[in-house]
């Protein structure tokens, strides 16, 4: 079982630091930046910024629901390959974000906006060893569920900025965030001749790894994410 703690204001720091960057980085988009395709196929840029909206979005529902009894799945337990990249949970979350991208690129950065500036004000009010319970059933420490909040943003922020053709605009503290995530010890990333971010599309499948830079990420100790 998880200790349950506080949910940690550098956390929510990162996630809103990001979320700052993605807003003002998609607020200069042109409509042909908005229609570009992205890697997250058949997703265009606006789609894909609404299922990140929808990825953010759905914390809300958790917090007004009633706490677990503890947490005992981590952040990085929560990417496990089972039913949620099901091909019905796939074609769900394609549907989804579609149909949610149909007002138009800028109606979906406003929504962005709105929808991570409420997440971040209601995780800045919740109580020490606030619990929380997935939409696929995970009981979790809020703490670890808005990691994976922050990996959702960063890591298709990553996927957005390449589809539109704007250099990667990854925050420090987004990369941080991530990169205590994935290596059991950070510290050592420097051993990998990476940028954090150029590591964090790599280990992400953003970027070609080689077999020879998967076993030094391997000797120190990577976690492996399951991602959509």
């Amino acid at each position: 079982m998880l200790s349950p703690h506080q949910p940690s204001s550098n956390t929510t720091a990162a996630f809103a630091a990001e979320c700052a960057r993605l807003s003002a980085a998609v607020a200069a988009l042109t409509p042909e930046q908005w229609a570009r395709p992205s890697r997250c196929e058949p997703w265009d840029a606006a789609a894909l910024l609404a299922h990140i909206t929808g990825a953010v979005g759905r914390l809300p529902r958790m917090l007004d629901a009633e706490p677990p009894a503890a947490a005992t799945v981590t952040a990085a337990g929560y990417y496990r390959p089972d039913v949620r990249f099901s091909p019905e949970a796939t074609t769900n979350r394609i549907d989804e974000a579609a149909a949610n991208a149909a007002a138009g690129g800028p109606a979906v950065a406003d929504a962005f906006t709105a929808t991570w500036k409420t997440i971040a004000d209601r995780c800045r009010a919740e109580a020490p060893g606030r619990l929380v319970t997935t939409r696929h059933g995970d009981p979790m420490t809020l703490d670890d569920f808005m990691t994976t909040r922050v990996v959702e943003v960063a890591v298709h922020g990553i996927d957005l900025a390449d589809a539109v053709g704007e250099p990667r605009w990854t925050t420090p503290e987004a990369a941080r965030c991530i990169v205590a995530l994935l290596l059991e010890t950070p510290d050592a990333l420097a051993t990998l001749g990476w940028d954090p971010v150029a590591f964090i599309a790599t280990a992400t499948g953003r970027d070609t790894m080689t077999d020879a830079e998967r076993n030094r990420a391997e000797t120190l100790g990577v976690t492996w994410l399951t991602l959509a």
